[in-house]
């Protein structure tokens, strides 16, 4: 069971917008893609850190595997430049090298005495017929990576009231179901409700279809990813609700926040009060209010998961609404913020750009405004047990902030990272978030 699962609804889940394959690489295995020659002679590499995870205690070691089958020799240099998350050069490295024809070598280095943190590692390599980078990460002492910034003293009273200002306003709640897309299992349901600033807010709910009148299902509560469109997911369990939201300006909800996609990240930031993100959240505590609305669904039992803007509004729900049984989140965005300045270029771009239209706005306010927004500070108020992915070739969550995240929460917690993937997650991760919600819920 737990196999369809992962199979039919998990893998949707994951779905944001920039899931791609960030391994600033072809292969996100570390192979150099192969050159070939009229004699059809391939040079071709593997850079690997050594260590499942990629992250050392102390001396930080990787290899370099360099494959000749042509004929000739191929003579040259092999090199590397460690730098910190930042771009700052931390060490540098060339060496001669001469690779017999069909022939293979090893190349093992070291680095010892680094600082605490993560760092960017490329190699490259430049012989006779070949010449190529590879770039990789590594991190030493991530556990004892801490944000700079702390957070705002102000932020618990702030959420207070955001979530007194919802209670106020009546959710409406409406089901319709949708007979033509229901399925030989499962039937489908448009669910629609009131949220912050009596915003209509829309997804949907799939549930098995059963005889017994009086079954109560878990449930899964799918977060979307920035800007992605979520739709009705079906699967071959029988035992699980699956609830698909679409937040303010996402999918099915765009009817009065319809922003041009790069803009939607900046949307009112200049105002903490106002800020597009502060009634996203809040349409999430609203769909647990939903939950909670339905007899036949579990209250007591319920999966928040998500990647990439998804991931964030799940710790960011965890953490706000105690409602939430386990938590999932995949890559999660806006992770210690003020420490993506300098490290990023989504989303301090697209927000940069937005603050130079606005001639009486700040950048430094902005970034201010942001802290109520950190998903490390929500992350301090979570209570329930927590599942956290990270890949260290993310170009908008840099290890180190998913770290700052991961550290910051006081709870039963495990992470999964993977040293030579971007912002994404393996099916590996989707595997054992099926298994753990099962056990947690005791679905066999």
């Amino acid at each position: 069971m737990a196999i369809n699962l992962k199979k039919y609804i998990l893998v949707a889940l994951a779905i944001t917008t920039f899931q791609h394959a960030f391994a600033q690489h072809d292969s996100p295995k570390g192979k150099t893609p192969a050159v070939v020659k009229e004699d059809e002679g391939t040079v071709s590499t593997v850079l690997n850190i050594n260590n499942k995870e990629g992250i050392f205690s102390s001396t930080a070691s990787f290899t370099f595997d360099v494959k000749n089958t042509y004929d000739t020799e191929q003579t040259g240099t092999i090199s590397y430049v460690l730098t910190d998350e930042k771009g700052v050069k931390v060490k540098a490295l060339n060496k001669t090298v001469k690779i017999g024809k069909n022939s293979d070598e090893r190349y093992n280095f070291e680095i010892p005495t680094l600082k605490t943190g993560f760092y960017k590692l490329n190699m490259m390599i430049n012989v006779s017929d070949y010449d190529d980078t590879t770039r990789r990460a590594f991190g030493i002492r991530a556990d004892d990576i801490k944000s700079a910034y702390p957070k705002p003293a102000d932020f618990d009273s702030f959420w207070k009231t955001a979530k007194a200002e919802l209670a106020k306003v009546k959710p409406q709640f409406k089901v319709t179901e949708q007979p033509s897309q229901n399925t030989d299992n499962r039937r489908v349901f448009l669910i629609e409700m009131k949220s912050l600033d009596n915003l209509t807010i829309r997804g949907w709910m799939t549930l098995p279809k059963t005889s017994n009148k009086s079954k109560k299902f878990s449930v899964l509560l799918g977060l979307p990813g920035y800007q992605v469109v979520l739709k009705p997911i079906v699967g071959k369990d029988d035992d699980l609700a699956i609830i698909t939201l679409n937040t303010r300006g996402q999918g099915n909800s765009r009817d009065v926040i319809h922003t041009e996609r790069d803009a939607f990240i900046s949307y009112n930031i200049e105002d903490k009060n106002k800020y597009v993100m502060r009634g996203v959240i809040m349409d999430c505590v609203r769909a647990v209010d939903f939950i909670y609305s339905r007899p036949e669904l579990r209250h007591d039992q319920i999966l928040a998961t998500g990647g990439s803007m998804g991931g964030y509004l799940a710790i960011a729900l965890a953490g706000l609404d105690n409602r939430i049984t386990i938590c999932s989140a995949q890559n999660p965005i806006l992770s210690d913020v003020h420490n993506l300045v300098g490290t990023t270029e989504w989303p301090m771009n697209d927000i940069r750009k937005y603050v130079a239209g606005k001639p009486d706005v700040t950048f430094d306010q902005v970034l201010h405004n942001m802290e109520y927004y950190d998903t490390k500070n929500f992350a301090t108020d979570v209570k329930c047990p927590t599942l956290l992915g990270l890949g260290l070739l993310d170009p908008y969550v840099p290890p180190s902030n998913g770290y700052a995240v991961y550290n910051s929460l006081n709870t039963d917690k495990k992470v999964m990272v993977y040293k030579d993937l971007g912002h994404e997650v393996s099916q590996k991760y989707k595997d054992y978030e099926g298994s753990w919600m099962r056990d947690t819920f005791g679905l066999f």
